[in-house]
């Protein structure tokens, strides 16, 4: 039995300890945020934070997460009528396109802004590694640049 916390909640998983934590939280936690792009951890649609950094589930195995806390996309806001910062710069921003990258993206965008509250246009392109395959870089790029501005307002 491996127990950890998700979004603040206490979970267990009785089951393969190599299980990628991507089904885990899909599967048997039916959290859909986190999704399947490549299953090698490039892409980066499945990021979820794992001790506050953002970490690619689709090649994390579920017992390296046992006595630590996850959160997901649907963990992230502080509440369900506030949005966290990154959230709403994207929102703002129009970011998504077809949507499908975007939790990975947000969550990743989030990792980045913990480390580094006020990114250039390279520490962005050097730090999000995840793939847009619709192009929406640039308003990527913009919401990020939004949302230290929304953070450093204390929104």
């Amino acid at each position: 039995m491996i127990e950890f916390k998700v979004n603040q909640r206490e979970v267990s998983f009785d089951g393969a300890q190599d299980t990628p934590l991507l089904w885990v939280l899909r599967d048997h936690l039916d959290l859909k945020g986190a999704k399947y792009g490549c299953g090698i951890g490039l892409c980066g649609a499945c990021t979820v934070h794992i001790d506050g950094k953002a970490t690619r589930t689709c090649v994390t195995p579920v017992a390296t997460v046992a006595g630590r806390q996850v959160v997901t996309i649907e963990g992230l806001a502080p509440s369900e009528s506030v949005l966290h910062p990154v959230q709403q710069a994207w929102i703002e921003e129009d970011v998504p396109q077809c949507g499908y990258c975007q939790c990975g993206q947000i969550m990743a965008a989030v990792d980045l802004l913990q480390e580094n509250p006020r990114p250039s246009d390279e520490d962005i392109t050097n730090r999000m590694t995840n793939l847009c395959r619709c192009g929406t870089y640039v308003r990527i790029r913009k919401a990020i640049h939004r949302a230290a501005d929304l953070i450093a307002e204390g929104k």
